[in-house]
């Protein structure tokens, strides 16, 4: 009997203990003390992410010497103002990016590389406005750290943290019913029952990211009750998919004594608040008007293109790479082309 008690407490304690991470664990303290504004990280994590996070090596910058793409070559429409050995590197480190395995038959028909009839190359051509797009637009978000093709894709074809909207999920024949876009466990809400889909509110529309309101049941048709429990839900959701996607947790950007209070957060806190609203620009900009230009089986279960969030670019890391500045290896990609 008492090696049944003895066994009961010891499988007790491993239950107890499997939700707990073994030590080491290492703390950085990021506040003021006494509010638990600490960063708490795994160093086996971290040695993982870091080996998923490294960035390429430039090739050698080309003179800028000679004649323009755009005189050489046909059909150019942007990076049409770089040298022929400019384009070229350029070229070269986008299939190194993109399409390592395919090399330039991903994107071009190889009998006739002016030839648009490769969606691959249309949209291809749109990323690298987009790129541009970022770097000189939203520093305020990417600073002069920048990115490139490479910050997103990884050497894919397709970025692997995109995000598509989700299909209906409802109980046929079931007291369950409707599932009110949660009480489902998904990635997107970090495997929890918060709503999962926290994208599309925030990073393709534009509605308020709040958990307090002003005054009860404010506002009227589709804005009413904006500032309810289950619209915080949606809210703690988003914040999950930041905190998975960054690899930190909420005292990365916020005080504990006070969550909503700005004037208390850390600067990190108006980077996100940039950032959320770069994603919604690119998505809105640059994505959604590419649906058409996706065949079909590139589109979601409701026929929309994939689109940006934070794992995109950051896939782990508090900064993309690490912080790797491959941007300032690539200047054709720091300005937006001209028309």
């Amino acid at each position: 009997m008492k090696f049944l008690s003895k066994l009961a407490l010891c499988l007790g304690a491993a239950v107890l203990l499997s939700g707990c991470e073994r030590p080491p664990i290492e703390t950085v303290q990021t506040g003021y003390r006494g509010t638990g504004m600490e960063q708490i990280y795994n160093p086996r994590t971290l040695a993982k992410e870091a080996a998923l996070n490294q960035a390429p090596v430039a090739a050698e910058a080309a003179s800028a010497e000679g004649p323009k793409a755009s005189e050489v070559y046909q059909n150019v429409k942007v990076l049409g103002d770089l040298s022929v050995g400019q384009f070229n590197r350029q070229m070269a480190a986008i299939t190194q990016w993109v399409a390592p395995d395919q090399g330039c038959a991903y994107c071009h028909n190889v009998q006739n590389f002016a030839d648009d009839s490769m969606y691959t190359k249309v949209v291809a051509r749109r990323m690298i406005e987009m790129t541009q797009k970022v770097n000189q637009d939203w520093k305020t978000h990417v600073a002069d750290t920048g990115v490139t093709c490479y910050t997103c894709h990884r050497g894919n074809n397709v970025p692997t943290q995109v995000w598509n909207a989700p299909k209906d999920r409802k109980y046929a024949n079931s007291l369950l019913g409707d599932l009110a876009g949660q009480n489902m466990a998904t990635k997107e809400a970090g495997l929890s029952s918060l709503p999962f889909d926290p994208f599309t509110p925030y990073l393709k529309d534009a509605l308020p990211i709040r958990v307090n309101g002003n005054e009860a049941m404010a506002g009227v048709g589709s804005n009413a009750n904006r500032a309810s429990t289950k619209q915080a839900e949606y809210t703690y959701s988003l914040m999950v998919h930041m905190s998975d996607s960054l690899g930190v947790n909420c005292t990365y950007c916020h005080n504990t004594r006070n969550f909503q209070s700005w004037e208390e957060s850390r600067p990190q806190r108006v980077t996100s608040w940039y950032g959320i609203r770069m994603a919604r620009e690119l998505n809105n900009e640059f994505m959604t008007p590419l649906t058409d230009t996706f065949p079909a089986h590139r589109l979601g279960a409701k026929g929309d293109v994939a689109k940006v969030n934070c794992s995109t670019c950051h896939q782990g890391a508090f900064k993309p790479l690490y912080g790797a500045q491959m941007a300032k290896d690539y200047p054709e990609l720091q300005v937006l082309a001209k028309p």
